[in-house]
């Protein structure tokens, strides 16, 4: 049983049909009376992220991870509460300091204030956050509609190559390119400036930290419809392009792994001029990656005009059987 089931299967029905909860099936709560937007998200050492060797880098990835939630709503986010376990090692002086800088620096660079949290000894380090903002509107998952366009922001596929070097899966003779990737990783870009009009032009929305296809399939499950996608316009980094080019490997292999942090959306076809001006304005790169459709039988990817199968790169999933 994977998250998603174990969560229909046990937890939905503790809601009591409460709307605020968006059926345990989006990735915030919203309490439209009161206008509050909230995310929780934990994170597990050895699972979320490689090791805790570099705690000023872990904190500002799982910051970054957590907010992206509010963002990918079309939300500020305003407010974050840290839940921390760990021990004298995971939380010596030095690591403390250098968590206290990391924070401090995301609290300027995102406007957001922490404000509440619990500590707790562990042999693992592990981190919850949660995340509240405003807002009398969100853009929710499962609200896609016929015939609607796909886009993502930014580029995919820089943090999982980044992961592989951690991970040392592969090696680069290039340091720059090294650091580049791995800084990725730790420090991916979330695309802010245009999380606030989102409103203005998306059905649907979610943010990609579980992979391109694993994540565009959570956004439509509910709305019966399938995605046809062209892998050819599925954007990435100048960087890792000259990489897949030299090592001769696979992109489907890198765009669907996670840790992006982009916002992946839908939006009606009339929408396309408006778009397009809105993220000029606001300098952000935005790419139309395909459509949805309900005159399919499936979800294809199309490369060079044929369909591949795409089963084996669907992205990560918490399994609990």
């Amino acid at each position: 049983m994977n998250e998603f089931a174990l969560i229909q299967k046990y937890f939905k029905k503790l809601t009591y049909n409460n709307s605020s909860a968006l059926n345990l099936n989006d990735d915030v709560f919203f309490d439209k009376k009161n206008n509050v937007v909230v995310s929780t998200d934990s994170y597990v050492e050895g699972i979320h992220f490689p090791n805790f060797r570099n705690p000023d880098l872990v904190i500002k990835k799982i910051i970054r991870s957590s907010i992206s939630d509010l963002y990918c709503k079309g939300v500020k986010p305003k407010f974050i509460f840290i839940g921390a376990s760990g021990n004298n090692i995971s939380f010596s002086k030095k690591n403390l300091d250098l968590i206290y800088k990391s924070l401090k620096q995301e609290q300027n660079k995102y406007k957001f204030k922490l404000s509440g949290g619990d500590t707790t000894k562990s042999n693992k380090t592990v981190f919850t956050i949660t995340s509240l903002g405003y807002s009398k509107k969100i853009v929710q998952r499962n609200k896609c509609k016929n015939n609607d366009d796909i886009y993502v922001t930014g580029n995919l596929g820089d943090s999982y190559l980044g992961l592989l070097l951690l991970r040392k899966k592969l090696l680069l003779i290039n340091n720059n390119q090294r650091k580049y990737f791995i800084q990725k990783y730790y420090k991916p870009d979330l695309p802010t400036k245009i999380s606030s009009k989102l409103i203005k032009f998306a059905n649907s929305s979610i943010d990609i930290s579980d992979g391109l296809l694993s994540d565009l399939t959570k956004l439509i499950n509910t709305s019966k419809l399938n995605f046809r996608i062209d892998l050819k316009k599925i954007p990435i980094s100048p960087k890792l392009k000259i990489y897949l080019t030299r090592t001769k490997k696979k992109k489907i292999n890198f765009i669907s792994k996670g840790d992006d942090y982009q916002i992946l959306f839908t939006s009606s076809k009339f929408n396309r001029r408006l778009i397009k001006s809105l993220f000029k304005q606001m300098n952000q790169k935005v790419t139309l990656i395909g459509n949805l459709t309900n005159e399919i039988k499936s979800n294809q990817i199309i490369y060079n005009k044929k369909v591949l199968k795409y089963r084996y790169n669907e992205g990560y999933s918490h399994n609990f059987s």
